[in-house]
Formats: C-alpha cells, sequence, structure tokens
C-alpha cells in the first residue's frame, strides 16, 4: 500500500520525462552531425582518388602520345642520315644531315622531338680500355679511388681468361651468391653484362639524378653512356665523348668543360678549333664522326593547346649500325631501349 510520503509529485515526473526527451533529441542530433560528417570524409576521398585516377590517366595518355612521337622521329632520323649526302639546300648546305651534326632537331603538328647522334666511337671500349682508363672514369663518375680500382679489376678479370681455368677471387665471390655464376672470362657481348661485375650498382650503370638550384631533376652520366662493346680503340668523337670519357683517356676536368662549352656554341667540324684549349695530354685522341654503330636517342616533348611545351618529355633510343647505301634497307637495329635517359 502506498503511502502519502512514498507518493512523488507530479512535477517530477514531467521533470524527469523531458529531461530524457532532450537526452535522446542530442544523441540522435550527434549521430546525425557524426554520419554527416563521415559521408563528407568518403566523398571528399572519393573526389580525390577519382581525380588523382583522372590526371593519372591524362598522365599515361601523354607519355604513350610522347613515346609514339618519339618511337616516329627514330625513323625520320634515320631517313635523314641516310638522304644527307644526296639533298642540298640553294646554299649549298645538306638539306636534312651532315656530319658533325650531333644533334637532329624535328617538328610535328603534336609535338617537337630532339635526336642526338652519338657515335659509340665517343665512348671507351669496354674490352679494350685499359684499367687506369677505367678507373680514371669511374673516379669521373663519381665512385671514391678504391672502389674504383675494384671494379675497374672486376671488369679486367671478367674480359681475361682465368690461368687453366681456375678460379679467380671474383669467382669465388660470385658463386657465393644465391644466384651463383663464373666470370665469362671472355670479351663482353653485352653492355649490360657489367651490371654483374662486383661493385658495379644500377645507379652506375643506368645514371642517376640530383636536383638543381631551380629544384629540376638532373640526370647524370653512367657506364652505359661511357662503355661499348662497340667503343673506340682509336680517335674519339669531339662533339658527343662524355666529359668523364674525356678525363679518362687524359684530358683535365678544366679543359674537358671547355670543350663541351664550345661545342655547345656549334658543332666542332675540324680539329682547328680545339687549338685554343692547349695540349693537355689526351688530346690527340679526339676526332671527328667516323664510326658506322652510332646511338640515335630521341626526346620528345608534346605541345600544349596554348602553343607552349609540356613538362613531359619521353626518351627512347636505338643502337644502328649503318650498312653500304646499296643494301636495303641501309641500316640494321641492333638494340631499341623503350626507356632512355636523355643528358641533354
Amino acid at each position: 500500500m502506498t503511502t502519502t510520503k512514498d507518493r512523488k509529485p507530479l512535477g517530477a515526473y514531467r521533470t524527469a520525462t523531458r529531461g530524457s526527451g532532450i537526452s535522446r533529441r542530442g544523441i540522435a542530433l550527434l549521430s546525425v552531425l557524426w554520419l554527416a560528417a563521415a559521408l563528407s570524409a568518403i566523398a571528399f576521398t572519393v573526389a580525390n582518388l577519382v581525380r588523382a585516377e583522372t590526371d593519372r590517366a591524362l598522365t599515361d595518355k601523354d607519355a604513350l602520345r610522347a613515346y609514339y612521337l618519339a618511337s616516329g622521329a627514330i625513323d625520320r632520323a634515320l631517313l635523314y642520315i641516310q638522304w644527307g649526302p644526296a639533298y642540298r639546300n640553294p646554299d649549298g648546305s645538306s638539306k636534312y644531315f651532315q656530319p658533325p651534326m650531333p644533334v637532329i632537331p624535328l617538328d610535328f603538328p603534336t609535338g617537337t622531338v630532339t635526336v642526338e647522334v652519338i657515335p659509340e666511337n665517343s665512348k671507351l671500349n669496354v674490352n679494350a680500355a685499359t684499367p687506369p682508363e677505367l678507373s680514371r672514369l669511374l673516379v669521373a663518375l663519381g665512385v671514391d679511388p678504391s672502389r674504383a680500382a675494384s671494379i675497374a679489376g672486376g671488369i679486367l678479370d671478367w674480359r681475361t681468361a682465368s690461368p687453366g681455368g681456375s678460379f679467380t677471387d671474383f669467382d669465388q665471390h660470385y658463386l657465393s651468391l644465391s644466384s651463383s655464376f663464373r666470370s665469362r672470362h671472355s670479351s663482353f657481348q653485352e653492355i649490360e653484362e657489367l651490371l654483374l661485375v662486383q661493385g658495379v650498382t644500377p645507379d652506375l650503370f643506368y645514371g642517376s639524378y640530383t636536383r638543381n638550384d631551380d629544384g629540376r631533376l638532373v640526370p647524370h652520366a653512367a657506364l652505359r653512356d661511357c662503355l661499348s662493346v662497340f667503343g673506340a680503340t682509336g680517335p674519339m668523337d669531339v662533339n658527343t665523348i662524355e666529359p668523364a670519357v674525356m678525363q679518362a683517356i687524359g684530358i683535365a676536368p678544366d679543359v674537358a668543360a671547355a670543350l663541351v662549352a664550345l661545342r655547345k656554341t656549334k658543332p666542332i667540324r675540324t680539329l682547328d678549333q680545339l687549338t685554343a684549349l692547349g695540349s693537355s695530354p689526351g688530346m690527340g685522341r679526339l676526332g671527328l664522326m667516323t664510326n658506322s654503330v652510332m646511338t640515335l636517342r630521341a626526346t620528345a616533348r608534346l605541345k600544349l593547346a596554348n602553343g607552349g611545351l609540356s613538362e613531359l618529355q619521353r626518351s627512347v633510343s636505338a643502337l644502328v649500325k649503318f650498312l653500304p647505301q646499296q643494301t636495303d634497307p641501309p641500316f640494321h637495329i641492333l638494340r631499341w631501349y623503350d626507356n632512355a635517359v636523355s643528358l641533354q
């Protein structure tokens, strides 16, 4: 039986009921706000993802267009080199190509392409370079002297027969690797074999990048730009020889830099133009383009709607052996590289 003392005032029940309703409404409002925030975050994430994928697809499309533009430029450059001697401008100059011509600029409706013509005799012959030349080359590429001497020894070991077929120290190292092998102990057949030589890293072979004062990535020469199985055993092409190769054959760094500055103004057509550079050791190794094996490296940039050029560029290269004109075709592509790096 409920007494008067146990009864609560009617207002107390109303206050409790009202407080519970306000609490439920507050929770519902907070839930709606949290749900709206979550949906907004999801929508923002999806929008960013769609935008990023759209930008990536556009970049991939432009990269593919630039690739085909550069590939087509290789074909046109081959024709220009083939036609070079036969077609002349009214002033007597070659209409298409005349050596020495280290760069062929090409203009297309959709973009511009720079084709570098690099005779393989602008590089050291990897099978004939002396150990001091190899060591100086590696030091010029930024390798410390002790490691440079070790890598030069590895190159020499790779291309030299071992006495009686015995295992050399380099062989012992290669055989200790998970994918074991021996040195070839014979001439390099492909320049990529250098990647197997102890101490040669991908960065040293393919090259690396640093940022300049403007924050742009600048490529640096590497072993594949300086050594070749078709490289020079005689005169080396003065218009395309890398500064590191100049230092390898004994040309002082300051003279090499001066020579690069000289040929940037216009191609060196006679060796008399080198007289002002002095008689630095190694200058006698320089000559003009004579090699029938060349690398053609094409770098393409697309034209924008405003008439400017895209920041995106794509480079391809081909190692080409030129044959007598009566041959059909008068050239043979030995190697093709879809992803090349231009040092220009």
